[in-house]
């Protein structure tokens, strides 16, 4: 009875392990849409300072202990915004976040005339938004893609996104993948925004590839 128990017990643990997410800081994701070529950037957030292109618009950001941590401010009464202006039409963008009491995080991209796109995060979910045009009446939001998948605070994650003509891909080293497409996101785009609500998000390893026609 006691071995059968045990066997029993060591099989359930198994069964746990094998049902387990993995998500680590700086995991390799293998790209499904686009192919990338020359590395344009690669920031490990090691200076005292944000390096040039860094922009903050909204909220704090500061390196801390070889990452950037941003936060929130009540008197701005918006969420805190860091932007990388860095612009592009078709990219692969890799990097690693940590949600250390951020109520809320999304990756935003903006076209000259405003606002495109933005990939959010949420604790049970990812989804991938396509940005009324605040400048076109006939412009409405509307959901590309969306998947449930775990996100927990405290966690660091690995986020890739590939972004080739009118198509989005998604992918996080949770195993969690989303995609859409869409005519109007086949145009040039401003840089990368990464936005937050509370406090504090953290992000790391940030790796832009050039993609290859």
């Amino acid at each position: 009875m006691r071995l059968s128990s045990m066997i029993l017990f060591a099989g359930l643990g198994l069964l746990l392990l094998a049902g387990e997410t993995r998500a680590e800081k700086d995991a390799k994701l293998n790209p499904v849409l686009a192919k990338p070529g020359t590395v344009v950037l690669e920031e490990r957030f090691d200076g005292q300072e944000l390096a040039k292109g860094w922009a903050v618009n909204k909220g704090t950001w500061q390196i801390k202990d070889g990452t950037v941590v941003g936060k929130e401010k009540k008197e701005d009464m918006h969420a805190a915004v860091l932007t990388l202006q860095k612009p592009f039409q078709n990219t692969v963008v890799r990097f690693s976040f940590k949600r250390d009491g951020a109520q809320g995080f999304n990756l935003s991209f903006n076209h000259p005339k405003g606002h495109l796109f933005r990939i959010i995060v949420n604790d049970a979910s990812l989804s991938l938004n396509k940005d009324k045009d605040a400048k076109d009446a006939k412009s409405k939001a509307a959901v590309l893609g969306k998947a449930d998948g775990k996100f927990p605070a405290g966690q660091w994650i690995t986020m890739q996104i590939e972004v080739a003509g009118d198509k989005v891909v998604v992918q996080a080293d949770n195993g969690v993948k989303v995609e859409g497409h869409d005519p109007a996101l086949a145009v040039e785009k401003t840089g990368y925004r990464f936005v937050t609500k509370g406090e504090s998000l953290l992000l790391d390893d940030l790796t832009i590839w050039q993609v290859e026609p």
